[in-house]
């Protein structure tokens, strides 16, 4: 059971960032899996089993990052990411072009949300295409979006931009990938179980831009 993270946690994150080297980490993983690896577990299975039970027959999974990077992408003799973040998501292949919810956590600030890490050129080309068969549909189903202040659309655009059927739509339609996003200064809210209660709320109000998404890749080639 998730009951919030600590100071600790914060506290390793910004000791790693200026130890960020194997000899200091492994004098310190106990603390690690303490202070900063079990919480985020503890987080990331909390919301996966209610929005598992909540929204069922999706047939989600949840991951947890590695801390440990990629060999391809040290640079500068750095090993070790300073943040964690856990997915949950439907298995697939190419994990970083399917839609996601996702939690966060770096030493300055959390996020959450739900999107694409790099959605493929094909997915936001049918996406494109549904928009022009039925722009007031694609407008009904985003309308909650601008009624309130928790999730922002985010993304890289085209540099050259495209002309969208509609004023509503020009947003979505110029995007190249996406993530519906939240994301705030550590503070009082992270040490507290209630952070828990906030994601589920969070992805519940996203659910319906999931399912919408998901089924990107089950449509015909967009002409």
């Amino acid at each position: 059971m998730f009951e919030g993270f600590s100071q600790r946690t914060i506290d390793f994150m910004q000791h790693l960032r200026f130890n960020n080297e194997k000899p200091w980490f492994e004098a310190h993983k106990d603390e690690y899996l303490r202070d900063f690896l079990d919480p985020v577990k503890a987080l990331g299975k909390t919301a996966f089993e209610r929005i598992s039970s909540d929204f069922p027959g999706r047939g989600f999974i949840y991951k947890v990052s590695r801390i440990y990077k990629d060999a391809r992408r040290v640079r500068g003799g750095e090993p070790y990411r300073t943040n964690l973040w856990f997915s949950i998501e439907r298995p697939s292949r190419e994990w970083t072009s399917s839609p996601v919810f996702w939690f966060d956590l770096s030493p300055e600030n959390w996020s959450c949300g739900m999107g694409y890490y790099q959605a493929r050129p094909e997915t936001m080309a049918k996406l494109r295409a549904r928009i022009d068969r039925d722009p007031k549909a694609f407008e009904k189903l985003i309308a909650p979006i601008y009624r309130q202040n928790e999730f922002i659309l985010d993304g890289p655009e085209y540099a050259r931009k495209k002309e969208a059927p509609s004023p509503g739509t020009a947003a979505w339609y110029n995007k190249k990938s996406f993530s519906l996003i939240h994301d705030q200064p550590n503070g009082e809210e992270l040490f507290s179980p209630d952070l828990a209660e906030r994601l589920i709320a969070g992805y519940s109000f996203l659910m319906p831009f999931y399912d919408y998404f998901v089924t990107l890749d089950l449509d015909m080639p967009a002409q």
